[in-house]
């Protein structure tokens, strides 16, 4: 039997401001995940640095009445289903449930929900030698060195209790993004000589577009643009020392615009 085909890659691009910080969290928290479960202080290192760049996300404007915003959006959405042939009422129930859920969740931390997270002196130390490079050596901060030689429980606990008060924000907002790319509709393009633009009705504002192309095609969009309208045009890969190019051939994919 021959090998199974490579699946294909889909690359995304937000088209406003709020669903590029809702990508940026979203990415920075599972990386934090991934890297705290690897139970080592190099490990720790890794998801000490995303949940800094986190907390400089989230403190940087008021997220969270982005993302409650968002639900109730997508909570109206789902309510204009109700009366639509063909729905399935059970499953629609459970979408709208899950949100609610979500925004009671969302709602309860309170506007205070990263104040200890702000208030501790040792996350502000970690975040202030790390403006240097090389800045969290053992020399530099001893008792972020001290804390990296516990045992891996104790610090892995520490993260989850971190992470528990990102928790509710972040799980708003990966099923704020499953909607949205659910909500989409995919269509096949062709991108001739490598360039393709589209523009985008006003009345229908989208928020994501997501391009999907085989990975043997050795090829990656480049998209420029807004929620009015894009342009992108396909480089070919060829290697890290080699600087890529665009192509001259016309490139078959799979265009999804998500509301």
């Amino acid at each position: 039997m021959g090998e199974a085909a490579a699946e294909p890659v889909v690359f995304e691009q937000p088209l406003n401001e709020r669903l590029r910080t809702f990508l940026r969290l979203d990415f920075l928290y599972s990386q934090s995940l991934y890297h705290n479960d690897k139970a080592s202080s190099w490990g720790s290192r890794a998801a000490m640095s995303s949940l800094l760049d986190m907390l400089a996300i989230a403190t940087r404007g008021d997220v969270r009445s982005d993302v409650l915003k968002e639900l109730e959006r997508q909570l109206a959405r789902l309510n204009e289903y109700q009366n639509h042939p063909g729905i399935d009422p059970t499953r629609l129930r459970a979408l709208t449930g899950n949100l609610l859920r979500l925004r009671a969740d969302l709602a309860a931390a309170g506007a205070a929900w990263l104040q200890p997270l702000r208030d501790s002196e040792f996350l502000a130390a970690i975040k202030h030698r790390s403006a240097i490079p090389g800045g969290t050596c053992e020399f530099d901060l001893p008792d972020y060195y001290f804390w990296l030689s516990q045992p891996d429980a104790l610090r892995m606990e520490a993260f989850v209790r971190w992470q528990g008060l990102l928790r509710p924000l972040c799980d708003a907002i990966a099923e704020l993004l499953w909607l949205t790319r659910a909500n989409g509709r995919p269509r096949d393009e062709l991108a001739k000589g490598g360039m393709f633009n589209v523009a985008f009705d006003r009345e229908t504002p989208y928020q994501l577009l997501r391009i999907t192309l085989p990975a043997n095609l050795a090829l990656y969009p480049e998209i420029s643009g807004s929620h009015y309208r894009c342009s992108m045009r396909f480089l070919e890969w060829r290697d890290i020392d080699i600087r890529p190019r665009q192509t001259e051939a016309d490139v078959p994919f799979v265009l999804t615009c998500c509301p």
